[in-house]
């Protein structure tokens, strides 16, 4: 399960706008390794389903928190993003890559982040995420350290669902 303490430390920093009102993120609901939150910005709110890593490669170096995340924002300005949060500067090359079985998924980079390029290729994500059993996902740090990351998928269709119930 989630520490909530630290998503919500890590959320405030990824999903804070630039200016105005903003509340901490509330934790609504777990489901099994998926836990649920919201968040009332100005005259919006962001709901987001998140997991932990539950297995980070290499071990000999700090990760930070790494968590996969599907954002939702009420007012439709985005709906069921998916993104990786690591603790660490992601390169832009090679690609992050998500593996969900046979299926494969590049992802663009941010900072710490990374995400889905197209929306046709995040619903194709979100298919197979409520298919799946674990999403594997690997990366590159800006020091050039190649990371890997598993990402349990159990409880992420339940979580989904509430996002969409919180949000849409």
């Amino acid at each position: 399960m989630i520490r909530i303490s630290t998503l919500a430390a890590v959320t405030v920093a990824v999903l804070a706008p630039s200016g105005g009102f903003a509340q901490e993120p509330r934790a609504v609901a777990t489901y099994k390794d998926w836990s649920v939150f919201v968040r009332d910005i100005d005259s919006d709110k962001i709901c987001f389903a998140a997991a932990e890593a539950s297995d980070k490669s290499p071990k000999s170096v700090n990760h930070g928190d790494v968590f996969f995340l599907v954002a939702t924002w009420k007012s439709g300005a985005a709906s069921e993003q998916p993104s990786l949060m690591t603790g660490y500067a992601i390169d832009q090359k090679p690609e992050p890559n998500i593996r969900i079985g046979s299926d494969k998924w590049e992802m663009y980079t941010s900072e710490n982040e990374a995400f889905i390029e197209s929306g046709d290729e995040e619903q194709r994500l979100l298919r197979a995420m409520r298919r799946g059993a674990d999403m594997r996902v690997s990366a590159v740090s800006k020091r050039g350290t190649a990371t890997s990351y598993i990402v349990s998928l159990r409880g992420v269709t339940a979580a989904l669902d509430r996002v969409k119930r919180e949000c849409g």
